[in-house]
């Protein structure tokens, strides 16, 4: 696996929430699937086990906005998708993710100009066509 890249995290909410993120403030998420957007130009696959182990619990510390999405009850990763990279391209990856998805304004891209880095969506099956391949299927 390369050392770095971008990454698409693949999530079920099973209940609407209403979450408290950061600067954000309180955001409402209907239940249904998620994608974040996120990268790791080194330790690509230590940002997704930290990502998995903050999900199961085994993690409590909170950084990123994803993360307080990660440790709400009801929140579970279904799949994780790669994209190795020495380059940032997680922007170009949401423009993409926005054609099909609706974006939650403002999440996970305060160190951008981005809309957004999470997106809801239908299904994840189309990441495969953005070049993405396969980390981790929990499904």
């Amino acid at each position: 696996m390369a050392s770095g890249g971008s990454y698409c995290l693949c999530l079920r909410v099973d209940r609407d929430l209403c979450l408290r993120v950061g600067s954000l403030g309180v955001l409402l998420l209907p239940a249904g699937r998620y994608i974040y957007v996120g990268s790791a130009l080194r330790g690509l696959e230590g940002r997704m086990r930290r990502h998995m182990d903050l999900n199961l619990g085994r993690r409590s510390k909170i950084f990123w906005h994803i993360d307080h999405l990660l440790v709400e009850p009801g929140v579970e990763i279904e799949a994780i998708f790669i994209k190795p990279s020495d380059r940032r391209i997680e922007c170009k990856v949401a423009s993409s993710i926005s054609r099909v998805g609706r974006a939650v304004e403002g999440f996970g891209c305060s160190d951008c100009r981005c809309r957004s880095h999470l997106f809801q969506v239908d299904d994840f099956r189309f990441l495969s066509g953005l070049g993405f391949e396969p980390w981790f299927d929990g499904r």
